[in-house]
């Protein structure tokens, strides 16, 4: 089902590029007390986990693991902006860092990419398995959000999840990457990529400083980067090898979560914008793709993990932080 977003943009925000910047240049101000936990992962790797929960929780209150998008982490504004609206509504939440995300590179030769379904389910059946009567949601974030649809597809009725929402996601990441080689959306393409090499080079230099040569050769295999600056580019040379994929196309043809969303079998909103900067309208997908308990809710303004509305500048509303904690309570028995 499609249905059309009760989000309005601020009027002082009417414009796809500033709702998409603004989360990353204004603090939002959500302080909010976070434990981290790290857990070892079945090839040996690590993922840290970033606790929120008030003295007001209750231990079996429900609980929200959240994902983040390519090049952020759990100190993504959208994502402790999130945390802080579940907090004040009694919920729990741990906000899941990716690989090599949470300020400390990886230990794997593998690092995160945009069909990375293994890490969610380890930690979801991890979770799942200290909690066997909490109510679980999952939410996820442009690549996130691209890594959830994409999961929940592949697990269909044996997740036992309450319910799922995915914002701004990059339904094919084949159009999604050609789109990102135009215009200005280059802009965006150019950090993004960037951040991507810097992560190898890191893991490069501490394979190296480790004596781990065999991961260092790998890394190394993969040949010069430093021209790649299109997204085809470092995904045919990078992500698709290093993760087991042919070529790029053969990468976004098994990872483009549009390809999953008819077997997704729990209740998911998926929020999306149509200005959206990062994909072209030919990414969005119509009523037929969709499961029949998936609800894609489009506006016509929002940026990429903007929905930024409100009158006045000082005093911004994030639709994000309502909306979904508001469609996770009718989920919640």
């Amino acid at each position: 089902m499609i249905i059309e977003s009760a989000f309005k943009p601020a009027n002082w925000l009417d414009n796809a590029h500033l709702q998409s910047v603004w989360p990353a240049l204004i603090s939002r101000g959500s302080r909010i007390g976070r434990d981290r936990e790290r857990v070892i992962t079945p090839d040996g790797d690590f993922l840290d986990l970033d606790w929120c929960q008030s003295d007001q929780c209750q231990p079996d209150s429900p609980l929200v693991i959240i994902m983040h998008g390519l090049a952020g982490s759990s100190r993504s504004a959208y994502v402790t902006g999130l945390q802080s609206a579940l907090q004040s509504c009694g919920w729990r939440s741990v906000a899941m860092n990716f690989r090599g995300c949470s300020g400390e590179p990886n230990h794997a030769v593998r690092g995160y990419y945009s069909g990375d379904t293994e890490d969610i389910d380890f930690v979801y059946r991890l979770l799942r398995q200290r909690e066997l009567q909490t109510p679980v949601f999952v939410v996820g974030f442009s690549l996130g959000a691209n890594i959830l649809l994409k999961w929940l597809g592949e697990q269909g009725d044996s997740l036992d999840i309450n319910g799922a929402a995915a914002v701004s996601v990059p339904f094919r990441l084949d159009h999604c990457a050609d789109h990102m080689n135009t215009g200005f959306a280059r802009t965006y393409q150019f950090r993004l990529v960037r951040h991507m090499r810097r992560c190898v080079q890191q893991r490069l230099k501490m394979f190296e400083r480790s004596g781990k040569t065999e991961q260092a050769r790998r890394l190394n295999d993969l040949g010069d980067l430093r021209g790649a600056w299109s997204f085809r580019t470092i995904d045919h040379h990078l992500t698709a090898p290093l993760h087991g994929y042919k070529s790029a196309d053969h990468y976004y043809q098994r990872c483009s979560s549009g390809f999953f969303l008819k077997k997704i079998r729990k209740p998911v909103l998926i929020i999306q914008a149509k200005d959206d900067p990062f994909m072209p309208a030919s990414a969005i997908p119509g009523a037929e793709q969709l499961s029949q308990s998936t609800i894609l809710e489009l506006s016509r303004g929002g940026g990429h993990i903007g929905f930024i509305g409100g009158h006045k500048p000082w005093q911004p509303e994030y639709y994000l932080d309502q909306r979904i904690p508001a469609w996770f309570q009718g989920f919640a028995d």
